[in-house]
């Protein structure tokens, strides 16, 4: 009897927590759909990970936020005859300024990839594997979302919901969605996005090795929500019952602290 090989789609596949799930996946013999904005850097993540693992990648160069690159991605997550087993939506960046900094231009940028993009990938995803009565999607969110900091939290409280209810949705089925909840990554994120790293201690840092291994771990087994380390399921713990109006201060005073 033949072992059924996975197929896995990730975007955001060339850096960050998008670049460590194509390792991990990559070391469980999943072949590999890399999705990113940047071609050639997405051959170069191909071969890196066809040399250290031997699997079939292949390379599907996108910009999410716009809609006719959107769409070729979804039609490859929908094709019958080249069924994608699990799709991970780990695209995204920060802009580094309150939402009043931005021009409303850059603020819609930011809500087709972290918003939109989710939407359309795991609608088309979610339709593919449930015919099938097979898959995972696993959608990458944000400690962050628990806040009310600034437009990435929208978008991240908006991810994490939209999980939950794709898993409500498809409770019935062998298809399982798993929304990822990390708070504070070692990554290229903080750089793109001019953030200020040194004001956190190290240990309020996780790396992207551990975000990755817990989240594919809790799809693994089902979970809907995955929050790696203990200290992170306790910040979310006490943001669950913090009241709002505190959480919306606290971050108040943490950006007067920034600009002084």
């Amino acid at each position: 009897m033949m072992c059924h090989i996975t197929t896995a789609l990730v975007t955001g596949a060339t850096s960050g927590i998008g670049r460590e799930f194509v390792n991990q996946l990559g070391s469980r013999g999943s072949h590999l759909i890399l999705v990113a904005r940047d071609g050639d850097r997405l051959e170069q993540v191909a071969e890196e990970v066809r040399t250290a693992y031997g699997v079939h990648v292949d390379v599907l160069p996108a910009d999410l936020a716009d809609r006719a690159d959107l769409q070729r991605v979804a039609d490859r997550l929908a094709d019958p005859e080249h069924p994608i087993d699990i799709l991970v939506n780990s695209a995204g960046y920060g802009l580094g300024r309150p939402y009043l900094g931005n021009e409303i231009a850059e603020e819609e940028q930011l809500l087709d990839v972290l918003c939109r993009a989710v939407l359309v990938l795991s609608h088309a995803a979610a339709r593919a594997m449930r015919t099938r009565d097979h898959g995972r999607i696993i959608n990458v969110s944000s400690v962050a979302g628990f806040l009310a900091g600034s437009t990435y939290s929208a978008a991240k409280a908006y991810v994490t919901v939209l999980t939950e209810s794709l898993a409500g949705s498809l409770a019935d089925t062998q298809v399982k969605a798993t929304v990822v909840c990390p708070g504070f990554v070692h990554t290229e994120f903080h750089e793109r996005a001019e953030l200020d790293r040194d004001r956190l201690p190290e240990f309020a840092w996780l790396t992207t090795r551990q975000v990755v291994r817990r989240a594919l771990a809790d799809s693994d087994a089902g979970r809907v929500v995955s929050v790696p380390s203990w200290r992170y399921k306790g910040v979310v713990g006490l943001l669950k019952v913090t009241p709002r109006a505190l959480a919306r201060s606290s971050v108040v005073v943490n950006r007067h602290r920034k600009a002084c």
